[in-house]
């Protein structure tokens, strides 16, 4: 793929990836998946967090996001609050000396116009409405793709993000409450479409064969985070997080009182911490953890297990993809949303007030119907697939050369 000179479209990835969070990371694979699909020679690179991840694993040069190192440590220091105000500074240059050398630069999913966990105004959004509007007086072709967007509180955090928004060529939600959300800002949606999660755009494992639905006695995996609530709940985190975990560690040991094997999973490195304090509770040789370094490894694991219990947005994501029936602990209206979406509304559990008994109800409901929701979600599975190839569609029509219209062509004539 060429641009109108001939030469190779050069295409930006931008967000916080290769930070440790498997989820953005994700979303960042499916993206390229498509560009090595439709776009074979278009020249990618990107600007993140963690440059040296990504280059690693996904073999493509990247820049660091921030000029100052320290950006996400607290600057309680004279010279590290002025370094870290310095770097504001010199992040607007370098965000747009960036944008200046690329066609087109996406945003791969991720909740990038959301707060539902603590997030100042000036870290991440601050570095987005760089982007975008760097991309606006530049005109080079900014896209949100398939992001997830939340109502925000805090003025400042809302300003940045309402005005990103606005300034990107093309956006994408990947829920309909993300739209309307965005449309309650202040944004024209009147063209923004609504297509899953670009998660869902990934291969899955083949699933393991399920035991005897009337007598489940295969493993349990159950999903943590490093979770002490959202932006408005900071006075409250510590209760937050105990709450969170007390409850999670009830479940975990009945599970294994009833002789079941369960399997801890994480979504990002700080949610170690928290596998450590269950092991350390619940003493068995029934429960182990898992190490995943991507989403594929997530699957994995889901795929082989009777159910999931899961709180962070893309384990859920993982088992529904899976076809493995999932019980959610919701911090976000995101994941109730998500849950809804694929009929399994009445397995959301509240992450902030987890009741460790009524969870084991939830559970057991749960796997009473394992054979029938195992069958729903292959069929939404089939729906999902099918509106990605319309969102990737869409996609070239908006940000690449009319040259490369075949390729839009040939992905809507395909099965």
């Amino acid at each position: 793929m060429t641009s109108a000179d001939g030469t190779p479209v050069r295409v930006g990835v931008f967000g916080l990836l290769g930070s440790g969070n498997l989820g953005n990371d994700g979303s960042l694979e499916a993206v390229l998946g498509y560009l090595g699909a439709e776009h074979p020679e278009a020249v990618v690179d990107a600007l993140c967090g963690g440059p040296e991840a990504v280059t690693t694993r996904f073999g493509i040069p990247a820049t660091r996001l921030h000029w100052y190192r320290g950006e996400y440590r607290t600057a309680s220091r004279a010279g590290a609050v002025a370094a870290k105000g310095l770097g504001k500074l010199v992040d607007v240059f370098r965000t747009a000396a960036w944008v200046r050398r690329h066609d087109v630069v996406i945003v791969p999913g991720m909740g990038v116009l959301e707060a539902t966990l603590p997030l100042r105004p000036w870290g991440f959004p601050y570095s987005l409405f760089l982007l975008c509007a760097s991309g606006r007086l530049l005109r080079t072709r900014v896209a949100l793709v398939s992001v997830g967007a939340a109502p925000i509180g805090n003025r400042p955090t809302r300003a940045l993000v309402r005005w990103s928004a606005r300034l990107a060529t093309y956006r994408s939600y990947r829920d309909a409450q993300s739209r309307d959300a965005m449309r309650a800002m202040g944004v024209d949606t009147a063209r923004d479409e609504v297509y899953p999660d670009l998660a869902f755009a990934l291969p899955a494992p083949r699933a393991g064969a399920p035991s005897n639905p009337s007598l489940p006695s295969g493993p349990v995996c159950v999903g943590v985070m490093d979770f002490h609530g959202g932006n408005d709940d900071r006075a409250r985190a510590e209760e937050i997080y105990r709450r969170y975990l007390d409850g999670t560690v009830r479940f975990v040991r009945a599970l294994v009182e009833e002789g079941r094997a369960v399997r801890l999973l994480t979504g990002d490195e700080c949610d170690a911490s928290v596998v450590a304090a269950i092991l350390d509770a619940v003493d068995s040789p029934l429960v182990t953890a898992a190490e995943p370094a991507s989403l594929a490894d997530l699957m994995k694991e889901m795929a082989a297990a009777e159910t999931v219990v899961a709180i962070r947005y893309h384990n859920l994501i993982c088992a529904l993809k899976t076809g493995t029936p999932v019980l959610a602990l919701c911090y976000a209206a995101k994941s109730d949303a998500l849950m809804a979406e694929r009929g399994l509304g009445a397995f959301c559990h509240p992450a902030r007030e987890v009741d460790a008994d009524r969870l084991l109800e939830q559970f057991r409901a749960l796997e009473k119907r394992s054979a029938e929701l195992r069958q729903l979600l292959a069929e939404r599975n089939l729906d999902a697939a099918r509106q990605l190839d319309h969102q990737f569609t869409a996609l070239t029509a908006a940000l690449f050369p009319a040259t490369d219209h075949t390729h839009a062509h040939a992905r809507q004539e395909s099965p």
